[in-house]
């Protein structure tokens, strides 16, 4: 959150609806929207125009899978699982720091896959039940997305609809490795093969991004009954065109996905941003996929000096004195994943700003410099021999 920013001057208007579409049989999708300062999560007037406290606002939308009324449950149980937590660990908290807020929603998601998993463990006849899930929550200026699935995100600005969540799917993985291409992965028959989903597994990988908001800016989620039945300029012409009524934006998105077949059930959140202390929009400005990295993890990743990583090390003192010309070379240390826990996610491209290093372990520290040690020993031998 930038320092000239205040919730009490940022304002969200936001509507929410989904609709059964022309195929289905009956409604598994679910979405909230709430004001977690005061915990309505309704779409009254007070909700549907406010402004965030000190404790932000959560959209979300859920689109259950599993057959039967299973996929229902399980998209509803997500919804009520988020709120829950979020009420628990957030909005009852002493902290209001941002960081807080972000591991508050992964936490909240991973907790509402545990629950459903645990659910279908219990009730064989729902086995297999689960919900994909796309999460955003505003504190101040900024927006924090929790992805699980191939529901989406998009953030509209001046226009233009720009993609903010990545899919967990397999048309995405084959896309990242220049496999195919988006063009082609609209149409591939492999496009509904998801990789993830909450409930099917005991752990699941949230993908936890941010977006700075811009004065002006509509956030759009949805479900894909609503994404794989238009392209992404359809959503930035139908924003544009019905801006301000939301209403209306929503109706007429779901109208267009009916219309392109309505394969699937359909939802749709459309949240628009203002406020005095909301910056607008500038060239320089990044929308787009952008993981999220706690100030812990950037600790963590930044780039520490050789003379740093030698003091940590037994044999400081040679290593010490064998670095006496690289003492300005700086190596990248990555952390690794939590728990250890192999990745399932796609594997996320690079920003244009940085890109992390492969993961460098201590004992290949100690190799590293073990080499360094005997070059240098090499180097002072033969220097001695020819002065001597």
């Amino acid at each position: 959150m930038s320092e000239s920013s205040s919730p009490q001057a940022i304002i969200v208007h936001v509507f929410g609806r989904t609709d059964v579409g022309r195929t289905r049989e009956h409604n598994e999708d679910c979405f909230v929207v709430a004001d977690l300062t005061t915990m309505n999560a309704t779409l009254q007037p007070e909700v549907r125009e406010h402004r965030p406290g000190e404790r932000g606002s959560l959209f979300m939308v859920a689109d259950g899978m599993g057959g039967a009324a299973a996929g229902e449950v399980a998209s509803q149980m997500a919804t009520e699982v988020v709120l829950e937590e979020l009420e628990t660990w957030w909005r009852r908290s002493e902290s209001t720091d941002p960081d807080a807020f972000a591991a508050g929603l992964r936490k909240a998601v991973e907790a509402a896959n545990a629950r459903i998993h645990r659910y279908a463990l219990d009730h064989p006849e729902n086995r297999g039940m689960g919900t994909t899930t796309t999460v955003a929550g505003i504190l101040g200026d900024t927006l924090y997305l929790c992805q699980v699935g191939d529901s989406r995100g998009y953030l509209v600005r001046n226009g233009v609809a720009t993609q903010i969540t990545k899919d967990q799917s397999l048309v995405q993985r084959l896309i990242d490795a220049g496999e195919l291409t988006a063009e082609e992965a609209e149409v591939s028959e492999r496009r509904n093969i998801i990789l993830q989903a909450l409930g099917p597994e005991a752990q699941v990988k949230v993908d936890l991004t941010v977006q700075q908001v811009r004065r002006g800016d509509t956030l759009v989620l949805c479900s894909d009954g609503m994404s794989g039945q238009m392209r992404t300029v359809d959503i930035a012409r139908i924003v544009t065109e019905q801006s301000p009524d939301l209403m209306a934006t929503c109706k007429a998105l779901i109208d267009l996905a009916n219309e392109n077949g309505g394969p699937d059930n359909i939802t749709v959140i459309a949240a628009r941003f203002e406020g005095a202390d909301l910056q607008p929009p500038s060239a320089g400005d990044r929308v787009g996929h952008q993981p999220y990295i706690s100030p812990a993890e950037a600790r963590a990743t930044m780039p520490v000096s050789a003379a740093t990583i030698a003091q940590s090390l037994e044999d400081e003192e040679m290593l010490e004195a064998s670095l006496v010309t690289t003492a300005e070379t700086e190596i990248p240390v990555v952390a690794s994943s939590e728990n250890g826990a192999p990745r399932t996610t796609v594997p996320m491209a690079p920003s244009p700003e940085s890109t992390l290093s492969p993961r460098v372990s201590v004992a290949q520290l100690r190799l590293i410099f073990g080499g360094l040690t005997v070059l240098v020993a090499a180097w002072l031998a033969w220097v001695y021999l020819i002065k001597g």
